[in-house]
C-alpha cells in the first residue's frame, strides 16, 4: 500500500493531499530509510518513524486497512513500538 494512503486511513493526516505532502517532506522514516516520496509501499510489519507534534512516534503496521473508517478502526492498524535503551 501507498505510504500516503496508510496515514490517511490510519487517520495520521486529515486528508489526503495533507498524507501526500506529509510523505513526500521527508520526515517519515520506513524501516529505517527515509521517505521522500507519497508512493513509498508499506507492508504489514514496516516499521513507521514520524515526528506527531513534538514527539517522535514510531509504530508498527499490523494490518493494511481496506478503507478509511473511524478512530476505533484506525488504531487497530497499528502498534506503538517503545524503544528501550
Amino acid at each position: 500500500m501507498r505510504l500516503d494512503r496508510f496515514l490517511w486511513f490510519a487517520r495520521f493526516a486529515r486528508s489526503r493531499p495533507v498524507a501526500q505532502s506529509l510523505a513526500e517532506s521527508g520526515a517519515i522514516r520506513v524501516d529505517g530509510r527515509r521517505a521522500d516520496r507519497a508512493h513509498t509501499l508499506v507492508r504489514v510489519g514496516a516499521v513507521l518513524t514520524m515526528m506527531v507534534g513534538s514527539n517522535v512516534k514510531v509504530v508498527r503496521i499490523l494490518a493494511l486497512p481496506l478503507r478509511r473508517g473511524p478512530a476505533f478502526e484506525a488504531a487497530r492498524l497499528y502498534q506503538d513500538v517503545v524503544n528501550e535503551c
